[in-house]
């Protein structure tokens, strides 16, 4: 198995397990450039709200979407959105990527934000 591969497997078994739970998920995924969060319904079938580095409103902002400080700002954001919605609760779907850098920082900024999971 290739890198790749073994990340695609631990969100398959990730993503079955919020599936059981039948919750709200947010969703992340990260690429060497940009980092992107969703908020997806519990039926799987929607996406409530998404936020990334590539938004308008953050462009101005970061100067580098693939940084510790961009992520903080996505999950500030992807909160606030989900608060609007009147989310408070998730289940954090990490798409199989390991959770520490850029994933954790977005994790911690949507729990500031007021998102619980």
């Amino acid at each position: 198995m290739d890198k790749k591969q073994t990340r695609l497997r631990r969100a398959r078994s990730t993503r079955l397990r919020i599936r059981g739970l039948r919750a709200v998920r947010l969703a992340v995924n990260r690429s060497n450039q940009h980092i992107y969060a969703q908020i997806i319904a519990a039926d799987g079938a929607s996406v409530l709200a998404s936020a990334s580095t590539l938004d308008k409103e953050l462009r101005g902002s970061i100067t580098n979407g693939a940084t510790v400080g961009a992520a903080e700002q996505v999950g500030k954001r992807i909160a606030e959105k989900a608060k609007a919605l009147g989310i408070e609760e998730v289940a954090f779907d990490r798409s199989g990527f390991k959770f520490h850098g850029r994933v954790k920082a977005l994790a911690e900024a949507a729990r500031e934000g007021g998102l619980k999971f």
